[in-house]
């Protein structure tokens, strides 16, 4: 009994190794889409990242492995503002490239991206512009040479609604109502007369 008693005290918890216990390794090493032409391009770039020193490659290496909401799409419109004063350089963005219809004149531009949107896509040849692929882009300029990267924001809606709950004082976030009449969320915890003002 006595013994029992000790091997019960000194019992200690464990690691849930299930739930990623002793996970050291929290960096990305590959994609988690199953897309060939995106799989084929990272072996592509890690092939490049071995055998060309370059941190570009190591970038757009890194940026090959994120989630989509990570690889966020960029507007024709801020590619026209990012690429003014870079004639003949290469504007690479991993991710994709949209229309913009409140911009009327588009130049001569050299695009690499991930894809494109139809109208971007027309309207940039239709200005005498070239599109590229990042295979393509690897023969051109395998040390990234003469290109510029971008990328879109990942600002999105979904953030307005992070953070401290709506309604707690010094709290900003954007509350989840189909309304903001009196009915929604206007009532206990918003004013004295009901209940509570938080």
């Amino acid at each position: 009994r006595p013994f029992l008693a000790s091997f019960r005290r000194e019992r200690k918890m464990g690691i849930d190794l299930k739930a990623g216990g002793r996970n050291k390794h929290t960096t990305k090493d590959a994609p988690n889409s199953n897309n060939v032409y995106l799989q084929l391009l990272v072996k592509l770039y890690k092939f490049l990242v071995r055998r060309a020193e370059s941190n570009f490659n190591k970038v757009v290496l890194h940026r090959l492995f994120m989630s989509r909401t990570n690889k966020p799409p960029l507007s024709l419109s801020k590619l026209i503002d990012h690429m003014k004063g870079k004639d003949g350089k290469i504007a690479v963005i991993v991710g994709k490239v949209t229309d913009d219809v409140r911009t009327f004149d588009v130049p001569k531009l050299r695009i690499c991206a991930l894809g494109f949107s139809e109208t971007a896509r027309a309207r940039i040849e239709k200005a005498g512009g070239e599109i590229l692929t990042f295979d393509q882009l690897a023969l051109i300029a395998p040390k990234g040479a003469n290109t510029v990267l971008l990328r879109g924001t990942k600002d999105r809606e979904a953030l307005k609604h992070f953070g401290r709950a709506p309604g707690v004082p010094h709290s900003h976030t954007k509350p989840y109502v189909r309304a903001k009449g009196r009915k929604f969320e206007k009532a206990r915890g918003r004013r004295k007369s009901r209940g509570y003002k938080a």
